[in-house]
């Protein structure tokens, strides 16, 4: 008997669950207006790694931490990844990467990254929210993400955005072994209401 309920419990309300996620992945593409100026918003496509790694590139002083099979791997998970890219007059200007841990009920944001040119006009918080309006949906407990220790800029808007640091990794970063900031961001146990 119990079985057969639980079966009946995970019919009903396991649909219902996998529906909302659904939802909360689904992104259509759209224009957005970040201080004042236009965008285009979508969901990154294979099409878009040789202009994500060419931001890395220019983030990066020249490296790419990540390569094309790693994006495509992180791609093909549509279940469990997200990544977004905010394009301006077909030229890739941003892009952020999220895994959505169902077990943890933890947003971990993968990667984040603006071309120099176009920092401090919106374009990182903007994704970041966008992230966190998807983790509140899915009822989670938090978001986190690692930041390079020396990167201030980053911390200062994460720590903007109420993240707080948990943690130093100690020798993180491949190639020069920086440490990295481990930084959360906690959410209220009914903050999906809160985005209605």
């Amino acid at each position: 008997m119990l079985k057969k309920f639980k079966i009946w419990y995970k019919n009903i309300f396991g649909s219902r669950r996998e529906l909302v996620r659904e939802e909360a992945m689904d992104v259509k593409n759209h224009r957005v207006d970040i201080r004042e100026v236009t965008y285009f918003v979508a969901k990154a496509l294979f099409t878009d790694i040789p202009e994500m790694i060419e931001i890395e590139r220019a983030v990066y002083a020249g490296k790419a931490p990540w390569d094309s099979t790693a994006f495509a791997n992180e791609l093909r998970r549509e279940k469990d990844r997200l990544y977004l890219v905010i394009r301006k007059e077909d030229k890739l200007l941003a892009f952020i990467g999220s895994t959505f841990d169902e077990r943890t009920r933890d947003a971990h944001i993968t990667n984040i990254a603006v071309v120099p040119e176009y920092q401090n006009r919106g374009l990182g918080r903007f994704l970041l929210e966008t992230m966190i309006k998807k983790a509140r949906k899915l009822n989670y407990k938090s978001v986190s993400l690692e930041v390079r220790v020396s990167n201030q800029n980053a911390q200062k808007l994460y720590r903007d955005l109420d993240f707080e640091q948990t943690g130093i990794k100690r020798g993180y970063y491949f190639g020069d072994h920086e440490d990295a900031a481990d930084m959360t961001l906690y959410l209220a146990e009914d903050s999906a209401a809160d985005d209605e």
